[in-house]
């Protein structure tokens, strides 16, 4: 896999990257990054570039936002680090607020650093309370890449390392742009996938589901967002079979979809929730939250997730300044009237554009479906990379998921904090990118 690089860039710096940097992914974008503000990054060469992913879809506040910075020079100057025994006021404090923000009886926090490792700590918390091993996720999901979430996860990354843990089942993914499972009237028929798919588990189970992880809106896996009520039957599927119910919310926690939380919109409340990227708002900070009912069964059996950062008071105090900002600027209804702009926007570009299959999210977790044919929704590798390419060059930062059977799907998720003007100017440039490409294809 070669590093992708633009021949204007220090060849230095570049030569440097080829010798000695391990690909984790992919090909690293051809720039060369030297701070960044807000909804945008600069260039070591002065280029400005709208962050139209909020760094890793985590940057909520937008980069380098002034009270987090405020925080980090005033915490790291006084307490930064402890003994994972050790608790300090700002840990104690963010669990408190964390509960506060949830239903009953979510109200017992664990502090760690990764989406990963959240959504490790709660697998091995499911399996502790329950006494069983057995997990289930959404076939185009992404949980992470330490080894329990990444037995959990199957978008990307199975292939190659020898088998993962037993006892990890996928459930089909409900895509409502690309149904398996049909209605008379050609929508999807979710219940009827999501019985099949259980009834699938229950053939392959050996008795011992302990959990179902999934996410509210599947990120990685193309934007899915299952519809109103397939929430509320996938709970009543868990407690059947005595599961408990895990949400990953680390891309849709804390407002970004219009709501505190994405699972509020179905009426459900989970076993478990696990938060990430948005707590820290592009610092290393996540949480598991459950029932003091759990906490006690899994503490009784000895339940053990030490780590290095855990409970850490450094991010610890950003994630207060985190609740701080989303609370008094009152990101949640920013986010709802910031996503109808974007959608508006978004619909008119597909009414302009056939290579738009579809548009689908909620607030400002928004995808984007490429395809080289509408009718057919035939999707396109090369399209997608080529839109990305020019949206970069034009200035405009892009991601865009590639996953088989679907064409390239564009993540849009700009920070909570984006103006109207920076979003229209988003939008802009995508349109000229959109335009440019297929106007080159055509030609």
């Amino acid at each position: 896999m070669a590093t992708a690089h633009s021949d204007s860039s220090d060849p230095a710096f570049w030569s440097d990257v080829d010798r000695h940097l391990v690909r984790y992914g992919g090909t690293f974008t051809p720039e060369i990054i030297s701070s960044a503000e807000g909804s945008f990054l600069r260039t070591e060469d002065g280029r400005r570039i709208l962050d139209f992913t909020s760094g890793q879809m985590s940057a909520i506040l937008g980069h380098s936002h002034p009270e987090v910075v405020e925080t980090v020079r005033r915490q790291v100057g006084t307490l930064d680090h402890l003994f994972s025994g050790m608790l300090s006021r700002p840990v104690v404090d963010l669990a408190r607020r964390l509960a506060n923000t949830l239903p009953d009886p979510l109200q017992k926090v664990q502090l760690l650093t990764t989406g990963a490792e959240s959504n490790e700590a709660a697998l091995r918390l499911a399996k502790l309370a329950t006494g069983k091993h057995e997990i289930v996720s959404f076939a185009r999901s992404w949980h992470g890449m330490t080894q329990g979430a990444a037995g959990a996860t199957y978008s990307a990354g199975r292939k190659g390392y020898g088998p993962t843990a037993p006892g990890n089942f996928a459930l089909p993914s409900p895509n409502t742009y690309r149904p398996d499972f049909t209605t008379p009237d050609g929508t999807l028929d979710w219940r009827r996938q999501l019985d099949f798919g259980f009834d699938l588990i229950d053939a392959q189970s050996t008795g011992s589901l302990a959990a179902c992880l999934v996410e509210p809106i599947l990120s990685s896996g193309g934007v899915l967002e299952p519809p109103p009520g397939y929430f509320a039957a996938l709970q009543e599927k868990c407690c059947e079979r005595d599961m408990l119910l895990i949400l990953d919310e680390a891309q849709t926690g804390l407002c970004r979809t219009g709501t505190w939380y994405a699972f509020e919109r179905d009426g459900v409340v989970p076993d478990v929730l696990t938060l990430s990227k948005t707590l820290g708002a592009g610092l290393p900070l996540a949480a598991v939250i459950t029932s003091a009912e759990i906490e006690e069964r899994a503490h009784e059996r000895g339940y053990l997730f030490f780590t290095t950062h855990v409970s850490d008071p450094l991010v610890a105090a950003v994630g207060n300044t985190v609740l701080d900002v989303l609370e008094r600027d009152d990101l949640a209804a920013r986010a709802t009237k910031l996503g109808d702009q974007l959608r508006t926007g978004l619909d008119r570009l597909a009414s302009e554009h056939e290579v738009v299959g579809d548009i689908r999210g909620r607030g400002l977790l928004v995808g984007l479906e490429l395809v080289a044919d509408r009718s057919t929704k035939q999707g396109s590798d090369e399209l997608g990379a080529a839109v990305t390419r020019r949206c970069l060059e034009l200035g405009l930062h892009m991601n865009i998921v590639q996953l088989p059977g679907m064409g390239g799907v564009f993540r849009i998720a700009p920070p909570l904090t984006a103006t109207e003007d920076e979003l229209a100017l988003g939008l802009e440039i995508l349109d000229q990118a959109l335009t440019d490409v297929t106007k080159g294809k055509s030609t």
